[in-house]
């Protein structure tokens, strides 16, 4: 893989519900060739202890668009059921949808140009979140 024809992306994640990375998350990757092409998955991962997620599979030549889908759901889950056994009224629950968990994923999809690396951390919280261009 070239890097002049190639672009990286990488990733990691911060719930700032608690200021602590969000470990377990999977995600996975796709990408096309133009704003008119099929979606092409290339593979998967999931975040570390750290919240960062390494082992993205490698892009493709040709590729101008990829989308990351963050899997939200069950790292909510398994929150708010260590906050309920901590706390008898777990407020993160509150206002949700059936599941509990209001976002239960995120697609963040962005336009890349060849040779160019791509960090796009997502900040995360029980009702919001928030993506950036990172370094």
């Amino acid at each position: 893989m070239s890097t002049e024809t190639t672009a990286s992306v990488s990733t990691h994640i911060l719930d700032t519900s608690v200021g602590r990375p969000a470990e377990g998350v999977a995600i996975s990757l796709s990408a096309r060739s133009g704003p008119d092409a099929e979606w092409k998955p290339l593979g998967g991962s999931a975040t570390d202890a750290d919240g960062r997620c390494k082992d993205l599979p490698a892009l493709p030549e040709g590729v101008t668009h990829v989308r990351l889908d963050f899997e939200t759901e069950a790292y909510f889950l398994t929150k708010n059921n260590q906050q309920a056994e901590a706390q008898q009224d777990a407020p993160a629950n509150r206002d949700s949808g059936a599941s509990g968990v209001f976002f239960p994923e995120v697609a963040i999809t962005f336009a890349v140009t060849p040779g160019e690396h791509y960090h796009v951390p997502l900040l995360l919280n029980p009702f919001g979140y928030s993506v950036y261009r990172g370094s």
